[in-house]
């Protein structure tokens, strides 16, 4: 059994690392898409994870799908397609924010028929992100597969990471990224996603809300102040761990990774007989790996490894 499958996009980050003397922007061709950066750093925390995606038939497409298997991600679902690469240029300002620019390609084009079912329902979490329901094939079968892994047991986790442009309209993104919270059982939101799904910035009242939709785990995360819970019930917030920001790209996938990590390493089920003791220690551990993503570039090559935390 996989501890951890991931669906959705893995594509080039293509992200500023600086200037040439003559002004011009350095970008460096990181390997990253939320999901694949959740199975990677799960991976290197020691879960094993897989990951079904699409990507196309290029040296890009290539290289990705040698970066996950160099972190032992089993690769089995992933699809190559006739569309290139997909890839993201991401810019960054001077406190390391980023700016996302997409080039849609290959991962838009995964169809349902393309699942392997058995690989989904063997898991012990599936997890999938926002990005791969903005339209094409790829959005029927992240769907499919979140409804087909509830309907066997498996835990369903999902993050609604928001890239305007990646939507005809605000209006359309909230309606897609609402559509598949009745299938979720773990929430991984940052505060800027909060008023979208929920119609609040404030962490109790969202995260109450969408514990009534049924989703019994919600994380949010809240950049340097750390992150805040709701579990059966209880709310707290876990301080962050101060550290000077080279890059934020992938921390938000890290924190989740290291998260669904530690779950799947418990000895029951990921959430069955979890205390809120155990979940905030958990929430440390993650709020110290997302840290150290955010003190290197790049999303996957600044993920740590379970040796560098310990």
């Amino acid at each position: 059994m996989t501890d951890i499958t991931a669906i959705g996009e893995v594509l080039i980050d293509l992200t500023q690392t600086g200037i040439n003397p003559q002004g011009v922007p350095l970008l460096a061709a990181n390997p990253g898409g939320a999901p694949a950066n959740v199975a990677v750093a799960a991976a290197r925390l020691g879960a094993s994870t897989a990951f079904v995606g699409k990507v196309g038939r290029d040296g890009f497409g290539d290289y990705l799908r040698r970066v996950l298997e160099e972190n032992r991600v089993d690769v089995s679902g992933l699809r190559t397609g006739s569309d290139p690469t997909t890839l993201a240029v991401v810019t960054l300002t001077p406190q390391g924010e980023r700016s996302f620019r997409f080039v849609r390609g290959a991962d838009c084009g995964l169809t349902p028929e393309e699942l392997d079912l058995g690989q989904l329902t063997r898991s012990k979490v599936l997890h999938f992100g926002s990005v791969s329901l903005t339209g094409g094939p790829a959005r029927a079968a992240t769907i499919f597969a979140a409804r087909q892994a509830k309907q066997a047991g498996v835990l369903v986790s999902y993050d609604p990471n928001y890239r305007e442009a990646l939507w005809s309209s605000r209006e359309e993104a909230v309606e897609w990224m609402r559509t598949p919270l009745p299938l979720v059982d773990l929430i991984k939101l940052s505060d800027e996603e909060l008023a979208l799904l929920t119609g609040t910035d404030d962490p109790e009242e969202a995260s109450r809300r969408l514990a009534e939709r049924g989703i019994s785990l919600v994380l949010i995360t809240l950049g340097d102040k750390g992150s805040f819970y709701r579990w059966q019930g209880q709310t707290g917030l876990v301080p962050g761990v101060a550290t000077t920001v080279a890059d934020t790209n992938g921390a938000g996938d890290t924190f989740l990774g290291s998260v669904l990590s530690r779950l799947v390493a418990r000895e029951n089920r990921p959430l069955e007989g979890l205390t809120a003791a155990e979940l905030e220690e958990i929430l440390r551990f993650a709020n110290r790996a997302a840290s150290v993503t955010c003190s290197r570039s790049g999303a996957i090559p600044a993920m740590p490894t379970l040796a560098e935390l310990q």
